[in-house]
């Protein structure tokens, strides 16, 4: 599970109480700062909301870099997810087996992330993205080019 210490510092910065920040994100004030205190990992559709509410990258809110932005960001794109997950497991000579062993996550769940079926979790997309120094805005479509090479 990712450090959730941005999240706290986005709100802060934005000058939110923890209330009003799970009343944008649409979820309760309990459940938000179970998230803030890492107790529990943001839900990857309530990370897509933090994210274009205040235009973040969310390699910026994994703490990967300190832009808090990248021009020309896209919404995401679940199509275009999966096929750059299944070309970056593809280039690294990986079956979805040995991929799903080093996610911890069933192959059957690999193969519906590179079809496009389901957007990657986000414990998974953060222990690729750690691990193997691609950017999740690039993985998921919002960007074209991986800028944590």
């Amino acid at each position: 599970m990712f450090d959730n210490n941005n999240i706290k510092s986005i709100r802060e910065q934005a000058n939110l109480t923890q209330d009003e920040m799970a009343k944008k994100l649409g979820v309760k004030r309990s459940t938000y700062s179970m998230w803030e205190s890492n107790n529990e990992c943001i839900p990857i559709k309530r990370l897509i909301k933090l994210v274009n509410l205040f235009n973040l990258s969310i390699d910026y809110v994994f703490n990967f870099t300190s832009q808090k932005q990248y021009p020309n960001c896209k919404e995401i794109n679940i199509k275009e997810s999966g096929k750059r997950l299944k070309e970056f497991r593809k280039n690294l000579n990986l079956t979805q087996i040995e991929l799903g062993e080093i996610l911890k996550i069933a192959p059957t769940m690999v193969l519906e992330y590179e079809k496009g079926r389901y957007i990657i979790s986000t414990g998974t997309l953060y222990l690729l993205c750690k691990k193997y120094h691609i950017s999740a805005d690039y993985l998921l479509g919002r960007i074209d080019k991986n800028t944590l090479k």
